[in-house]
């Protein structure tokens, strides 16, 4: 399969990250609990972020850049983590951190990850990160205006409820595996087991329960084929850990809680904006292996009804 094709291939679904598997007709979806058995800590080659961190992430050519910061006393814990498009932390780099202007070059710490302490005098307002020695980038990282911020913990929990009382949504999705190869699509779920879905000048998809038709970006007649089930609607993300508030916001009219946490059971970082009065996430965006997702919500409660093609 090109690269461009099993890009469009890749989907978000249910909570957990379905490759082409659950885009491809006459295939049913994994259980979402699959992912959820082995934290990435405890996985062969993954850099997960130091306990207690303040995760910022971004995609690096077809690789996923992610830092941690650790507030510590008169000092910054800090560590990159580079995870490269099987999975698996990309060793080899050379990586510099700045805070403060006091500069320090990062020691590994096992494949892909990358750690330096630096003193702080105050409220560090930014964390330079040089990457050097394959995809090269410089990136400058804004820290909370409240340091450390507050833990948002609680606020995902509460987010989590939001999203499984919803009866229906809407979002917009582009989703990238690297610098030249990125898709746009629309999406529709409905409680409580119904989605649907279409790929720009790509392929087209209804779940309704067990049954699924999909349909040719070529157009044509839908396919039926059978489904496991989908619970729907509930967050995009499995696990939360390290999840703290960056700051608020106003988004599309509406006053938000900027929020980042990883997520172990996927793997992979996270950014949310939680409207502040309803919980409801308006926008998100995540980052890992070879997958780079930016969704926007909306429609809540009001979506139209997903049916079986007509």
């Amino acid at each position: 399969m090109k690269p461009a094709a099993a890009l469009a291939a890749v989907a978000l679904v249910g909570g957990l990250i379905l490759a082409a598997v659950l885009l491809r007709p006459g295939v049913s979806a994994p259980a979402a609990t699959d992912l959820s058995t082995v934290p990435a800590s405890k996985r062969a080659g993954f850099p997960a972020p130091p306990r207690g961190a303040v995760v910022f992430s971004r995609e690096l050519g077809g690789d996923a850049l992610a830092l941690g910061v650790v507030a510590q006393h008169r000092q910054v814990l800090l560590q990159a983590s580079v995870v490269g498009p099987q999975g698996e932390g990309v060793p080899g780099l050379s990586v510099d951190f700045t805070v403060q202007s006091a500069a320090k070059k990062a020691t590994a710490c096992g494949a892909g990850c990358y750690r330096a302490t630096l003193s702080t005098t105050g409220r560090p307002s930014s964390v330079d990160v040089d990457v050097s020695g394959g995809p090269a980038m410089h990136w400058r990282v804004a820290l909370p205006v409240t340091w450390p911020p507050r833990d948002a913990s609680a606020l995902l929990s509460r987010a989590g409820h939001v999203w499984r009382s919803l009866r229906s949504l809407s979002f917009s999705e582009t989703l990238a595996s690297d610098t030249r190869h990125r898709v746009a699509s629309t999406w529709r779920l409905q409680a409580p087991d119904r989605l649907s879905y279409q790929v720009k000048s790509g392929w087209a998809g209804i779940v309704v329960g067990d049954r699924r038709w999909d349909r040719s970006p070529k157009g044509g007649r839908w396919v039926p084929s059978a489904q496991s089930r989908l619970t729907q609607p509930i967050p995009f993300w499995i696990s939360v850990v390290d999840a703290h508030v960056l700051g608020t916001a106003i988004m599309r009219g509406r006053s938000v809680w900027l929020v980042s946490f990883f997520d172990p059971g996927t793997p992979a970082w996270f950014n949310v904006a939680l409207d502040r009065q309803t919980l409801r996430t308006l926008d998100l965006r995540m980052v890992t292996t070879a997958h780079f997702m930016h969704d926007v919500y909306s429609s809540f409660n009001t979506t139209p009804a997903v049916l079986p093609p007509g």
